[in-house]
This record gives C-alpha cells, sequence and structure tokens, in this order.
C-alpha cells in the first residue's frame, strides 16, 4: 500500500478512540500515511488526494443508537466504496465483534471484517508487514496538550443491562509502571492533562494485584513531572476504593472530578439491574465522596425504563436527583440488547413513549439543577485550560469539565493564549452550558 492513504473513522466513546490512535501509529510504523478526518473539510481534503484512498471505521455497538450510528458510517462509506470513490474498506470494533458472522452478508461492499482488538490483523493485512511500534504509543487525534489514558480493558460486572463484558471479556488492567511509561512519552509531546479511562476504574488492579489499586496509579501519575491535571472516568459505586477520595483530597493536580455511573434509586430497579448496590448504600458513598473531597463535581449517569420501573421508581429517581444536585448528569432510555440478562429475564413492557417522557422530565430537571450551579459560579476565580481559539474569545475549560461532554468558558480575548495555556478566570456570566469571562493577572 506505498503511496496510499488509509482514513481512521473513529465512533462511539474515548476508549474507541485510544484503540484507533495506537491502531494510527502501527500504521505510521510500517509506512502507511494516515489521516484523521473528523471533520466535513479533513474528509473531503482526503477524498480529493490523487493517491489510492482506503478507510477503516472503528465501530460502537454498545446501545441501539450507537449500533445504528455505525451501521449508517458504514453504509455510507460502502457507497463510495461500490462507486469506486475509495479504494478499500475495512471495519473493526465493537459492531463487528459482536456481529461478526451476520455483518459480512449484510454489507459485501466491506472488503475485509475485524474484531475490537486486531489491530495487528489489519495492519499485516494491509501491509504485509507486522508494525513494529511501542506497544502503548500512538498518534494523538485531540489537542496536543490533553489525551484520553486507558488503563484496563473489559468488564467483570455483567449488570444487567450491558452488552460491554460480552464484546471486550473480562477485565484486564495494565501495569502500573507501562501506564506510568505512557504518561512519560506523552508528557514529553506537550500533554498536560490525562483523562484516565476505563470500562471500570474501581475494578482497576484486581486481576494483577490482588485487590482494587486505583489510588495508586493516580498517585503514581502524579507524581511525573508536567502533569497538570488528571481526570477520573467511569467509577463503579459497589465496592468503591475509599482510598482514591485521600489521593483526589491531597493531590493538587487530581481534579476534584469524578464520572461514576449510578443508573438508578431505586433498590427494586437496583436489584434488577444487577448492580449489586441499594439506594442506602449509594446515598452514603456519594455523602462520603463529598465530605472527604469538598468541591468535588460529580458526573453520572441514569437509566429510565428498566423492566420494574413503575411511577414510583420513577418518581423516587427525581426526588433523588432533586436531592443530590449532580454538577454533572447524562441519562438515557431503557434498549434491550441482545443476549444480556435483561434480554433472557425481563420483558421489556414500558411503553416507548412512556421511556421518553421520562427521559424528557428527569433531564429537563438536571438542565434546571445545572443553571443554578452554573449560576453559582459568577464573580467566582476559576483556573481554566485553553481548548481553542474561535473569532471572538479563547475557549477553555476548568478542572470541573471534561472534553466534549462538560460546559466551557469563553474568555475575552484581552491577551493572547494559545492551546495548553493555564489562566485564571473571573467569571462574569453564566448560560446553562457555558462560562464567560475575562483573565485575570
Amino acid at each position: 500500500m506505498k503511496g496510499e492513504k488509509i482514513a481512521i473513522i473513529s465512533l462511539g466513546c474515548s476508549k474507541n478512540l485510544v484503540d484507533s490512535e495506537r491502531l494510527m501509529r502501527m500504521l505510521d510504523s510500517v509506512g502507511i500515511e494516515v489521516v484523521y478526518p473528523d471533520t466535513p473539510a479533513s474528509e473531503a481534503s482526503f477524498m480529493r488526494s490523487r493517491k489510492g484512498k482506503h478507510v477503516v471505521i472503528n465501530t460502537c455497538g454498545f446501545i441501539g443508537d450507537a449500533k445504528e450510528e455505525s451501521v449508517n458510517e458504514i453504509l455510507r462509506w460502502s457507497e463510495l466504496r461500490k462507486s469506486g470513490r475509495i479504494d478499500g474498506l475495512y471495519v473493526m470494533g465493537c459492531l463487528s465483534q459482536r456481529y461478526m458472522e451476520e455483518l459480512p452478508d449484510e454489507i459485501p461492499e466491506v472488503d475485509r471484517w475485524y474484531g475490537k482488538t486486531d489491530w495487528h490483523k489489519l495492519v499485516s493485512d494491509l501491509a504485509k508487514k507486522h508494525p513494529g511500534s511501542v506497544p502503548y504509543d500512538r498518534i494523538l487525534t485531540t489537542p496536543r496538550h490533553h489525551a484520553y489514558l486507558k488503563i484496563a480493558e473489559g468488564c467483570d460486572r455483567f449488570c444487567a443491562f450491558c452488552a460491554i463484558p460480552l464484546i471486550t471479556g473480562r477485565y484486564t488492567s495494565r501495569p502500573v509502571e507501562e501506564i506510568v511509561d505512557e504518561v512519560k512519552m506523552l508528557v514529553d509531546r506537550g500533554v498536560k492533562e490525562f483523562n484516565v479511562i476505563a470500562q471500570d476504574l474501581t475494578s482497576y488492579g484486581s486481576d494483577l494485584y490482588g485487590k482494587p489499586d486505583i489510588a495508586r496509579l493516580v498517585e503514581a501519575i502524579s507524581d511525573v513531572e508536567g502533569v497538570e491535571w488528571i481526570r477520573l472516568h467511569y467509577a463503579y459505586p459497589n465496592e468503591f476504593p475509599m482510598d482514591l477520595l485521600d489521593v483526589m483530597a491531597s493531590r493538587k493536580n487530581v481534579c476534584r472530578y469524578l464520572d461514576i455511573a449510578l443508573q438508578h434509586i431505586s433498590d427494586k430497579v437496583l436489584s434488577n439491574m444487577r448492580r449489586h448496590i441499594t439506594g442506602a448504600e449509594t446515598r452514603s458513598l456519594l455523602a462520603e465522596i463529598r465530605r472527604r473531597v469538598p468541591g468535588i463535581h460529580l458526573r453520572t449517569t441514569l437509566m429510565v425504563g428498566f423492566p420494574g420501573e413503575g411511577e414510583e421508581e420513577f418518581r423516587e429517581l427525581m426526588d433523588f436527583v432533586r436531592e443530590q444536585r449532580f454538577e454533572r448528569m447524562g441519562a438515557f432510555a431503557y434498549c434491550e440488547e441482545d443476549d444480556t440478562y435483561a434480554a433472557r429475564h425481563y420483558d421489556d413492557c414500558i411503553p416507548e413513549d412512556v421511556k421518553q417522557d421520562r427521559l424528557s422530565r428527569l433531564m429537563a430537571l438536571q438542565e434546571e439543577i445545572s443553571a443554578e450551579i452554573q449560576e453559582s459560579k459568577t464573580g467566582t476565580v476559576q483556573r481554566v485550560i485553553i481548548d481553542r481559539e474561535e473569532a471572538d474569545s479563547y475557549v477553555g475549560r476548568t478542572q470541573y469539565d471534561s472534553p466534549e461532554v462538560d460546559p466551557e468558558v469563553l474568555i475575552e480575548k484581552s491577551v493572547t493564549l494559545k492551546p495548553g495555556d493555564y489562566c485564571n478566570v473571573k467569571i462574569k456570566t453564566a448560560y446553562p452550558f457555558e462560562l464567560a469571562g475575562e483573565v485575570v493577572i
């Protein structure tokens, strides 16, 4: 494939993005030109190339909407493959892993299908050469000052609604030393902010060290010179490692931020979901987190419409959100997933319009709460990292804001700033999903 280009299309979550970045480095290591067309302009530029053009789609297969997005993207590029506008189409990732037997017959325009971690096979097939790069090396597609840091693969929780363990397999932690080496490598390339990700942060290290060891890992990352911010994503509430809170409270470069998916508060629904935690235990955990890490911003995800959720259980969930006043919250309506415990044992009997009504009511409540929390920051001074420059302002984030999912800060152009710079910003105006202010010296 010498003299040809490969475009990598990455769909789904940040964990998938890390996989795509590693694949890009592997392809680069064997002399293949790789592009990441993440905007209409960059895709158009790729399509104008006179070189041979090949496309790899890294798919998501988690929930219905994500699967639909993946299928639609495959079909879009299949039409271009059929018309000869691209020379090869290859699909990998969660969707292809999950439906490997069905998809080739349904979409024959795809040249080859690969599983979620078949990176070496894909590269070897395309380049006729085995990639020789460092296992954790990658080409960053994020702004050079921040990166996602995947510390584990898989999940052992087997929640009733979730297909992730069926796709990714059992939980596998990366060694502390390897992760720290990756952090040092990325710091040398200019990365200052690390968003630590795994399907389940809580279980990190259990398979390697005989006990959860996320606290030790975060300490080790925190000790690396040049690491300015560490943000933690996707903790599981059951068996939460309380020693992590001591690290978060004592280390200045560990953000006061925790993404912890709770799903529900009703004991009945939590039991049906096989979450192995009660509503009372959930409340106790949240109280302890807030007590031990003052000022922490909690992000959570909730689900409506799961089997067993009647109006009483939904009212309990609404009351819980009013009570907790989560700084960041997302929600989705239950969608039955093939081969999961819920699909095998429960009747998905709640009408779709009821699910969507509950979802709308829940998110409307959260929008009110978010607006009030945003407004409370007016007049405060926040440390902000700059992500980009726009025509009228710089755009950045506080330690309480993860890239792409959380509010941004619009900053007046009173001084010269560039992406990756930190500055102190006095907040003058609050909007539901943005703050605006000026730099203070």
